[in-house]
């Protein structure tokens, strides 16, 4: 039984689409017609891939998946990933059947994406495959680390309570990334608008105050003099300059796709003032973060290292990610492996070293995630409130200056009277 995406006239004649189970499109156009549907459109919504049960295990690594990664099948939100892991979570933990759950799951979901996502992942069960296996043929749906869960869940037996540490752990997530982008938002907002204002006055306003000035043919005062010169780069320039910069920033961008350039490029940024810090604290507490959790639910340390270095952005971090998995496999311990790559804060060494000796890795990672995490929030709110006010004195210095470029003719005008 396979998913199917249909479109069909209902008895209105209203045009409906949605995803329904069936062994092939005839059967799923009975069904519409038993719905009094008239169906137009029925296809299957299962991607056709190469990877069948054999294949994607000679393929995949010791947990049954690949560390390469793809671009196969749908991308969920982060928010949607949240909501299918929270309720798999429930569904699994009251005891239903797999194939139940995931039926009910899809049932329960009405964005078309995710229902057909759910659909396809339980044909694949039914087909035999396992979870992790039937997911692993969405890749950019459930990633690495969301598959190296469920394999560790399904092969301990309790896929249910690792279900539940996975949703909490995505929620905290979204949480953080909302909090962040509120945080900005305001900051962001205010740095147009005054721009804005700033080129508003330059292109429309000043213009038609130079024609005054000029027909009283009078010495302007310097800041005058730079403002009207400003003003007309503004105007015959401004839309050119703007081009620029976006080809620019392009162009840049372009650049950076090509890994060794990007990789020196973030190495540059972790060396600016507080960006760079605050750059590293955010891809500590990923790292620590997603290693803890992985190690807490059975994951063998050397495939948790390879999983978490990938989760890092950073390309320079990604890579010392990379050494510290290396190190420890060569035999070192893992404060010692971290502390040598030199990128990673000395807290999470010191709680990695604390738990190694005690024996509770899993939680001091976790633990080291959460205080990285809640510095790094309060960095970002002390930087916030410091940018709103130096936004606000920059339009004011700005604009002030403005004024004073305009008003000071007037005076000399005035006094010549």
């Amino acid at each position: 039984m396979g998913a199917y995406s249909y479109q069909a006239l209902d008895a209105k004649g209203k045009t409906v689409k949605g995803v329904l189970e069936g062994d092939s499109e005839r059967q799923v156009r009975t069904l519409l017609r038993q719905k009094q549907l008239r169906p137009l459109e029925v296809k299957s919504s299962v991607k056709k891939v190469s990877s069948r049960k054999g294949k994607a295990q000679k393929s995949a690594g010791p947990l049954g998946f690949s560390f390469g990664g793809s671009n196969r099948g749908p991308k969920l939100k982060h928010k949607d990933l949240c909501l299918v892991t929270r309720q798999l979570a429930s569904l699994v933990q009251s005891g239903l059947p797999l194939d139940e759950v995931l039926a009910a799951c899809a049932n329960q979901s009405r964005n078309p994406t995710i229902k057909s996502l759910i659909l396809q992942v339980r044909s694949r069960v039914l087909e035999g495959l396992s979870l992790t296996q039937a997911m692993a043929e969405s890749p950019r749906a459930f990633d690495n680390l969301y598959r190296a869960m469920v394999k560790a869940g399904e092969s301990s037996g309790y896929l249910g309570p690792v279900l539940e540490q996975l949703a909490e752990y995505a929620e905290m997530s979204q949480e953080t990334r909302q909090k962040i982008k509120a945080a900005m938002i305001y900051p962001i907002v205010l740095l147009l608008v005054s721009f804005s204002v700033v080129a508003g006055l330059m292109a429309f306003v000043v213009p038609k105050l130079v024609g005054i000035f000029e027909s009283q043919q009078q010495q302007l005062p310097k800041i005058t003099e730079i403002l009207i010169a400003v003003s007309d780069y503004t105007v015959n320039y401004g839309i050119y300059t703007l081009i620029g910069i976006v080809l620019l920033i392009l162009g840049f961008s372009a650049m950076l796709k090509e890994p060794k350039r990007q990789k020196k490029w973030h190495a540059f940024i972790l060396k600016w003032p507080l960006v760079g810090e605050l750059t590293r604290t955010a891809e500590a507490s990923r790292y620590s973060s997603t290693l803890g959790l992985l190690t807490k639910s059975g994951v063998p340390l050397l495939d948790g290292l390879r999983i978490a270095s990938q989760v890092v952005s950073n390309r320079h971090i990604q890579a010392a990610a990379s050494e510290v998995a290396v190190s420890v496999k060569e035999g070192m311990s893992l404060h010692k492996a971290l502390d040598q790559s030199r990128e990673f804060p000395p807290l999470l060494v010191q709680m990695a070293a604390s738990g190694e000796q005690n024996g509770e890795l899993a939680e001091q990672l976790v633990h080291a995630a959460r205080n990285q995490n809640r510095e790094l929030q309060f960095t970002l709110s002390t930087l916030m409130s410091l940018l709103e006010p130096a936004t606000i004195l920059f339009m004011g210095v700005t604009v002030g200056g403005i004024v004073m470029a305009i008003m000071l003719p007037i005076f000399q005008m005035n006094s010549m009277v």
